[in-house]
């Protein structure tokens, strides 16, 4: 089988580990062979936006000498992956060698949806769900990468399961990285809007493709509406496979 090598991103690796278990299932299931490299860590994208250059420019070196041997990399976030492919220019603009190298890998990295569905050209895994889903469109997948059909695709390739409008669903939900942390009042009144857009849209499950606002909208319900539920995409389509996880 292919080899393909997991990025696992820091707050999927840290705090939602299920994700990157899902990742390994998923790939198995697709009939690839999951890699993962311990020595891997942050991309710099939190030093990047906190305008720490010099540490971002250290993590992105060790990022490219990690990876650069691999065929394909996938990420199940798109956040990293507009860091790999729009940071790293800037960052390294001034070392040619680098430069070089940084592109060499960007060209073989691929958030995870758009792995499956535009270069394995699958959208039907074999899973099924009985019920509604809601997807919020993550700002880095939209507008950094283009990435929106892709994981609609993949939703409504699972069996039984309906995927409804969500209203606003391109609005930002509030994380931001360091916004919610610089702005928390304006990040909860955001969120509490996405919140409340999921519920008004009758969906069982919000599906989420962007770890980082997985994890505020997902805190947020369980503060406010326990009984509710988001899950990332890898997840979902993992969890409601037939027979469980390969």
């Amino acid at each position: 089988m292919t080899e393909v090598s997991m990025f696992i991103p820091c707050t999927a690796d840290l705090l939602m580990p299920e994700i990157g278990e899902a990742v390994y299932h998923l790939l198995r299931i697709l009939g690839k062979t999951p890699v993962y490299h311990e020595e891997q860590t942050c991309c710099g994208q939190p030093a990047i936006s906190a305008g720490y250059r010099q540490p971002a420019r250290e993590a992105a070196k060790h990022f490219i000498s990690v990876f650069e041997k691999d065929a394909v990399i996938v990420c199940p976030s798109g956040s990293c992956i507009y860091t790999l492919r729009y940071d790293y220019p800037r960052l390294l603009q001034d070392e040619p060698e680098w430069l070089e190298r940084a592109a060499s890998v960007a060209a073989r990295t691929y958030e995870l949806s758009q792995y499956v569905v535009d270069i394995l050209k699958v959208t039907d895994i074999g899973s099924q769900f009985e019920g509604k889903a809601a997807f919020h469109e993550s700002c880095k997948n939209l507008r950094g990468l283009g990435i929106s059909e892709q994981p609609k695709q993949m939703i409504q390739g699972v069996r039984g399961t309906e995927l409804v409008p969500l209203n606003s669903a391109e609005v930002c939900c509030g994380f931001g990285g360091e916004f919610s942390f610089n702005f928390p009042n304006i990040s909860e009144a955001m969120v509490k809007a996405k919140t409340r857009n999921f519920i008004d849209s009758g969906a069982d499950v919000l599906i989420i493709s962007e770890p980082g606002c997985l994890l505020n909208i997902a805190g947020y319900l369980k503060r406010h509406h326990p009984d509710r539920k988001a899950v990332h995409l890898a997840n979902f389509l993992v969890d409601s496979q037939q027979g469980g996880p390969a």
